[in-house]
């Protein structure tokens, strides 16, 4: 069972290691040191919680419904459309420096609910977790099926922590105004190039 454990941690860490919103939002919180540990812990959270659904069953209800799928899709194809864009208008901001203060001064609350929005609105997630590890963990037999979840819910215990952890190491280089402005652009860009392809693959399965 060792090797169905070290395949789903494999294929988990493929999964998470491109930049999406979740490990920008990690990112930018261990930058200013606020909340980091909090912001791993629910990524990680949402993560076991979507990992078991599409293993142990969750992926044949996406699978089975183009319509639930495309709602999925084109919810998060705003969603990252606007997430994108405020990335990129502080990017471009005259006052980088200002923007990241007032961000320090939201609650522990509104940073939560930001985090979940950035996690459950993401379409991404549900791919990963519910058609390519559900579709591949659903054909294992029972007790491999739980292995197989284990190594990828071990891949995000592993990154998020990590990721978290290291972004607060080097906040005194990240949290420069040059480095702030590099962050953004990236991000920005990257959930915008995310949204693009969800749609054009949307619209290429209504054909």
């Amino acid at each position: 069972m060792l090797s169905v454990y070290f395949q789903g941690l494999a294929l988990g860490i493929a999964l998470i290691l491109p930049l999406g919103p979740q490990n920008a939002f990690v990112l930018n919180q261990g930058i200013r040191r606020q909340y980091h540990m909090m912001a791993a812990a629910i990524c990680t959270l949402s993560d076991i919680i979507l990992i078991c659904a599409g293993v142990f069953g969750g992926s044949a209800l996406l699978n089975q419904s183009p319509l639930l799928l495309n709602l999925v899709t084109w919810g998060g194809v705003a969603f990252l459309l606007w997430y994108g864009w405020g990335a990129l208008r502080a990017a471009f901001s005259a006052n980088v420096e200002l923007a990241s203060a007032e961000i320090k001064q939201q609650s522990r609350w509104r940073i939560l609910a930001t985090l979940i929005a950035v996690t459950w609105l993401n379409p991404h997630v549900y791919l990963d977790t519910f058609v390519v590890l559900g579709s591949l963990g659903g054909q294992l037999p029972q007790e491999a099926r739980r292995w197989f979840a284990l190594g990828t819910v071990s891949a995000s215990v592993f990154w998020f922590f990590s990721l978290a952890l290291l972004a607060a190491w080097l906040s005194p280089r990240l949290s420069t105004v040059g480095a702030q402005r590099v962050i953004n652009l990236l991000v920005g860009l990257v959930m915008w190039g995310i949204a693009l392809k969800l749609a054009l693959q949307a619209i290429s399965g209504f054909h």
